[in-house]
């Protein structure tokens, strides 16, 4: 009887980390600092992090570092889920009906032939039919933790070889079902049950489907309404993270695969506005715990033994590559897919998958294999998974080689645009009041655009009424990419909190450097700040603001319209000079640009102010010159001087100062009093 997943994970994970507390710390820092080293050497010489990951297993196997390796693959295996659940978050239910040819018709073709062919030729080499079909069936299987990595990081997760290689890759997850009941009733002389229990099995995966499926439609877009509307981020990681788990729980209890739950979930949840934001959440869970894994299988290598047989090894991968490669390229062109796309999706999908591990480890436990043969298919699996990013990457080389490298334009949607139109665009974070109104101006010239926002309530109403518009925080990677911002031609931040947009400007640089960026405060506080962050331009809203409604009081007021538009040309070159400084009274009642009491200190540090000295006949200031007061130290500017009723207008600073003179004093409010003391009493 199988145990509850979640405590059965739970009791691994807290002995995992007990054990590296009382004896493996050391070990644990020493294999991540060796896969740090070895992810940097490997990416610096461009080469995959999937290789680097590998040899750090080798290397943590060579040096006896964490001998618990059975317990880290338990949790590193949560990394599979997570892969297939963000997966699951780019098929929809119509999209996947859409495959079902390809799922069910290639994918079926590709696992049946790859069984029977390979059962014959296993057996040609002197090993009984059991065994035969056992290892054939073990070697039928494709890598999803390759395969979807290096796709997602290579775009070609939604070009036509990709979709090929995904929905292969999914018939052979829920091929791997029947595979895990077949092989103990293998080894028990009684199999008059076979049949019933496979009838059961697939019972069971129909109605665990069912269950998600209604899960997901009904259940969890609700759920992830109410945890966008609280706008936390940490409620919405949990949330998300247990939604994933929950699911591969799910299956996993009625015994189908964790994964096959995860990608169902996703699946249904793809179909929302929180695709893009899920995605982007799971991302450091799932690449983490995914290196992981892979640092696990490298670390089930037998070096000595690779050694060994090592010519057996290679020529048993260049059969499996010729075979695999032969059956899904002829399968797929009889089904009228293009020569390149069949090709590709072979040489995709030739290795051993991570399943076969765990088949492997099922055969040996019931006595089926013979040990040495499981070794020879572990090294097997561990090589060819090892190979499979650099015959991925040669792939176009191999394309010529056979002649096949013909234009090829990829067909694919992103955020619900198509890609040939998701270029030169407009990207508006946030789609409140001022978003909206940027875009309702841009619709008419044509000119495209994508909003990203992360109120629910917005992003729900305006996908209803077909607006472009994406759920998620505009601060990360994955958001970004959605909205294809390296493609805009510029982008616009309208949120007028500085930290956000700080947050924002930042993941921009870092992932577009070279986009123009425009960006609306509700003043200029910033405006400095924001120009060293590398933002192309900066439009004040209330100052904006102050200038339309003076360019409407010098028009009635009779002034020409050209002199109107220069004098605010001017305002706007000079970083709104006139607008700065004035008068105010306490600091309760500094609220001029809008600010909030509990903000007024701040914007008081920030902000010039106009301040009028009144010099009596004592002051310090009186029988000398502006010049001599060196104001310039305290960061503070005479405006005005008004003497006997009369003002004068930026003062020469070699005028003597009198009693009964008026100095109008500009700057921020600390350095204003300072500047007032020293006038008055000479103190510095």
């Amino acid at each position: 009887m199988q145990q509850n997943f979640a405590g059965f994970i739970s009791d691994r994970i807290v002995t995992v980390f007990m054990t590296a507390i009382h004896g493996h710390f050391t070990d644990v820092v020493a294999l991540l600092l060796c896969a740090v080293i070895l992810v940097w050497s490997f990416k610096r010489v461009g080469l995959p992090p999937i290789l680097a990951y590998l040899l750090t297993g080798l290397v943590a196997a060579g040096y006896g570092l964490m001998d618990n390796n059975h317990e880290i693959h338990l949790i590193a295996e949560v990394g599979i889920v997570f892969l297939l659940f963000s997966l699951g978050l780019e098929f929809s239910i119509p999209k996947l009906m859409a495959m079902r040819s390809v799922v069910f018709g290639l994918g079926s073709t590709q696992v049946l032939l790859s069984i029977l062919i390979g059962t014959f030729l296993v057996s040609f080499f002197g090993f009984g039919w059991s065994e035969s079909l056992i290892i054939a069936c073990i070697v039928s299987l494709s890598s999803t933790a390759v395969v979807v990595k290096i796709m997602k990081e290579s775009g070609m997760l939604n070009m036509r070889k990709g979709q090929l290689s995904i929905g292969v890759l999914l018939f052979q997850d829920i091929a791997v079902v029947p595979m895990l009941i077949v092989f103990p009733l293998m080894a028990s002389t009684d199999n008059q049950f076979l049949v019933g229990a496979l009838i059961l099995a697939l019972a069971k995966g129909a109605f665990v489907c069912l269950l998600l499926w209604a899960i997901g439609k009904w259940v969890l877009p609700k759920v992830f309404n109410e945890v966008a509307l609280a706008r936390t981020d940490e409620l919405f990681v949990l949330t998300t993270l247990v939604v994933a788990l929950c699911a591969g729980a799910l299956t996993y209890a009625f015994g189908l695969s964790m994964a096959l739950g995860a990608f169902l979930a996703g699946m249904m949840l793809g179909e929302s506005q929180y695709r893009h934001q899920l995605e982007a959440e799971i991302r450091p869970f799932r690449d983490i715990l995914m290196g992981l894994f892979f640092v696990t299988v490298g670390m089930q290598l037998d070096v000595a033994y690779v050694i060994s047989t090592f010519g057996y090894i290679v020529a048993a991968m260049a059969v499996l590559l010729v075979v695999k490669v032969t059956i899904i390229y002829v399968s797929a062109h009889v089904m009228g897919e293009r020569k390149r796309d069949a090709l590709s999706s072979g040489i995709m999908l030739w290795q051993m998958g991570e399943f076969g591990f765990v088949l492997v480890a099922l055969a040996g436990q019931h006595h089926l294999l013979a040990p040495d043969t499981a070794s020879f298919l572990i090294a097997l699996g561990v090589l060819s998974m090892a190979l499979t990013p650099y015959l991925m990457s040669e792939t176009d080389r191999l394309l010529k080689l056979f002649k096949l490298d013909g234009e090829h334009k990829p067909d694919f949607t992103y955020a619900g645009i198509k890609d040939d139109s998701v270029k030169d665009h407009v990207v508006i974070f946030g789609y409140a009041r001022v978003g909206q109104t940027i875009a309702r101006f841009l619709k008419p010239e044509a000119i495209p655009y994508v909003a990203i926002e992360r109120n629910p309530i917005i992003v729900q109403e305006a996908q209803t009424a077909g607006e472009p518009v994406i759920f998620g925080h505009a601060g990360q990677k994955a958001i970004l990419k959605s909205a294809c911002v390296n493609k805009a031609r510029l982008v616009i931040v309208t949120m007028d909190d500085f930290e956000q947009s700080q947050i924002v400007i930042d993941a921009l640089k870092h992932y577009a450097p070279e986009v123009k960026i425009l960006v609306r405060m509700q003043d200029d506080t910033h405006l400095e700040d924001l120009k060293q962050l590398g933002v192309t331009e900066v439009v004040p809203e209330s100052l904006e603001a102050s200038l339309m409604l003076v360019s409407h009081v010098l028009y009635m007021s009779g002034v020409p319209m050209r002199r109107i538009f220069k004098r605010v040309s001017k305002e706007r070159q000079n970083r709104y000079e006139y607008l700065h400084g004035f008068f105010t009274g306490s600091s309760d009642e500094m609220n001029e640009y809008g600010h909030s009491h509990s903000h007024s200190s701040f914007v008081t540090d920030r902000l010039e102010y106009l301040h009028a000295v009144a010099l009596p006949e004592d002051a310090y200031a009186v029988e000398k010159t502006i010049s001599e007061l060196e104001l310039v130290r305290h960061k503070v500017v005479v405006k005005a001087l008004r003497r006997d009723g009369t003002e004068i207008p930026m003062p020469d600073e070699e005028i003597i100062l009198q009693a009964s003179d008026v100095l109008l004093l500009k700057g921020k409010p600390r350095r204003v009093e300072r500047a007032e003391q020293f006038i008055l009493d000479g103190l510095p």
